[in-house]
């Protein structure tokens, strides 16, 4: 320090600037706008929709969710009708629970099967479709119900319907097929892409048509364009099979009279001569009483009678009158985040099998739900086809939460979300070993032993 900065009544340069106070700045944030909010929500959203277990979730909650709502509306819309019958008010949920138990059963097992099992199992499931089908057709095996004979009596109050089975075989060994070509790379060849797949399909449709059953043909029909869609299917090839079956579906139809009864009450609103549209505009009814919240749980009037089949075909237009539009939404919400999974599952798997069997599966849980949903609008001929996973049924309910776990399994398949499971999931006991956060903000590592 110099000899002039030493001198008495001034202070140090260094010290002049130690004690001098500058004025403190404060930081402000910049005004965030409703649009800036909403952006920020959109990234976060977004964020977390491309998560690794978002499809996991996606299946899971949606199926769980349309089950559950789906025993409760069977008990709410069958009551009345199984009061009728003389038989308890819980006649029909009881057997549709009992459906809904066994069907757990088999979406947890398939769930947890591997591919190359799934795969395993295509064969003999189309095997025993196929046998199932044809006992149908024998006299004094099949049953008939309501002028269709697609049905097997197991005994007592319990039966069969072997033709819902089929569009899980068609699938399963639809997409082994042509994963098999695939690999081999026949599937560029007119006639290794659609023999023996288009033949098989066709001896499962004769097989139903046989029985009178034209809803479930079609929801078949479907799978089979989705399966030949997915494999790549040339546009004049994919034409020409559409051109082919919509010929079959118009001359079954011009050829049958009750079929042509149904495609004139499409946007009928009254029930016309001999009350040939009574179904058609009673669901209308029903969906038009609902309002936007409904007349409430258990209030439905057009279930007394008025409203044939209910608790199977028309659930929806129940649901519409009981829980009005926001129940109806909430179900079409549930079955499209349910497509959404799928066709994500589809889309981001590099095995050639999941991608077919899943787009399998989402082509005939979505067409079905159009079809049902459609008819009870009144924009569709009415088919006969159950709401999948919502509709009174056990012999549609088993196989189509068979292939929801099917799904699941294909979503927990991806190399990301089986990364997330393992370390959600630590198995057999085992801490898993890996950088953690404990509640003092300090990192740790914890060792097998549970040493520190």
């Amino acid at each position: 320090m110099s000899a002039k900065q030493m001198l008495p009544g001034r202070r140090p340069a260094a010290v002049k600037a130690q004690g001098r106070k500058r004025p403190a700045v404060t930081a402000r944030r910049p005004a965030r706008g409703p649009l800036q909010r909403l952006r920020r929500a959109q990234r976060q959203l977004s964020k977390a929709w491309d998560r690794p277990l978002t499809a996991y979730y996606l299946i899971f909650g949606s199926s769980l969710l349309l089950t559950g709502l789906g025993l409760v509306m069977v008990y709410s819309a069958s009551m009345i009708k199984a009061l009728q019958l003389g038989l308890g008010d819980a006649y029909f949920f009881k057997k549709q629970f009992l459906a809904a138990l066994i069907g757990a059963v088999l979406l947890f097992a398939a769930s947890r099967m591997p591919v190359k099992l799934h795969r395993a199992l295509s064969y003999p499931v189309l095997a025993g479709t196929l046998f199932l089908m044809v006992l149908v057709q024998v006299p004094g095996i099949g049953v008939s119900i309501n002028g269709n004979q697609n049905w097997i009596s197991l005994g007592g109050p319990f039966m069969l319907q072997p033709s819902e089975f089929g569009k899980l075989a068609l699938i399963l060994w639809g997409a082994d097929l042509l994963a098999r070509k695939g690999d081999k790379g026949l599937l560029s060849q007119w006639k290794h892409l659609l023999v023996p797949l288009v033949p098989v399909a066709f001896l499962l449709l004769g097989l139903i048509m046989l029985g009178g059953d034209m809803g479930t043909a079609m929801i078949l029909g479907a799978v089979l364009f989705g399966l030949l869609w997915l494999a790549g299917a040339p546009t004049r090839m994919f034409a020409g099979v559409l051109l082919f079956a919509g010929v079959i579906v118009a001359l079954l139809i011009k050829t049958s009279p009750h079929r042509m009864d149904r495609l004139a009450c499409l946007g009928a609103t009254d029930p016309g001569k001999n009350d040939l549209c009574w179904q058609a505009v009673h669901g209308i009814y029903a969906l038009a009483s609902g309002g936007w919240f409904g007349s409430g749980l258990g209030a439905s009037v057009e279930k007394w009678g008025q409203l044939p089949e209910a608790h199977t075909d028309f659930i929806f237009a129940i649901t519409g009158e009981e829980l009005g539009l926001a129940g109806t939404l909430s179900v079409l919400a549930l079955f499209a985040a349910l497509g959404y999974a799928g066709i994500r599952v589809a889309g981001r798997t590099e095995d050639s099998f999941v991608r077919y069997a899943a787009g399998g599966v989402t082509t005939w849980i979505t067409a079905q739900a159009v079809i049902n949903i459609g008819a009870v609008l009144g924009l569709l001929p009415i088919a006969g086809v159950p709401l999948p996973l919502f509709s009174y049924g056990g012999s549609a309910l088993l196989p189509t939460m068979f292939a929801v776990g099917l799904l699941i399994a294909f979503a927990r398949e991806e190399p990301a979300a089986r990364a997330a499971l393992a370390m959600r999931q630590p198995r057999f006991g085992r801490q898993r070993s890996g950088p953690i956060w404990k509640s003092m903000r300090r990192r740790v590592k914890r060792r097998p032993s549970g040493e520190r």
